[in-house]
């Protein structure tokens, strides 16, 4: 069986400038488009942010999240963390430009300090991601 402590890792290539992306992933006008509807998002060590999102026809849990590395235009990181549950866990997105596309990748560590429950599964946010890079392929390539 495989061990809950690898960190989720997701990689895709997307047809547009590591610019772009970077962009799309770090101006919240942009990611309110494709990502959560985020009242505020600053790509900048130390700034703070929350959102509301859960499983469709459940309730939702309150996120809470703080940059902790920016290397600009390159990765970013930030910790996740849902208010009033044990665990805290990290999101890094990093881009490698390839000509005029971009590879990404995303890794999400931390997850096995979740408590056990059918929404904070591998399984789980392993489609919660995928669904979020497809939607932001969506927004680069039709933007």
């Amino acid at each position: 069986m495989e061990t809950t402590t690898k960190p989720l890792t997701l990689e895709r290539t997307y047809n547009a400038t590591a610019d772009r992306v970077w962009s799309a992933i770090t101006d919240v006008t942009k990611m309110r488009q494709w990502y959560f509807d985020l009242e505020a998002f600053e790509p900048r060590v130390g700034f703070k942010f929350q959102f509301a999102a859960g499983c469709e026809g459940e309730d939702d849990y309150i996120h809470l999240c703080e940059v902790t590395e920016v290397d600009e235009g390159k990765k970013i990181t930030y910790s996740w963390k849902y208010e009033d549950r044990e665990g805290m866990s990290y999101v890094t997105w990093e881009l490698f430009p390839e000509g005029d596309k971009t590879k990404l990748v995303l890794t999400h560590k931390g997850l096995e300090t979740f408590p056990p429950h059918k929404d904070f599964t591998r399984d789980s946010f392993n489609g919660g991601w995928t669904h979020f890079l497809g939607a932001l392929q969506e927004y680069l390539e039709n933007k």
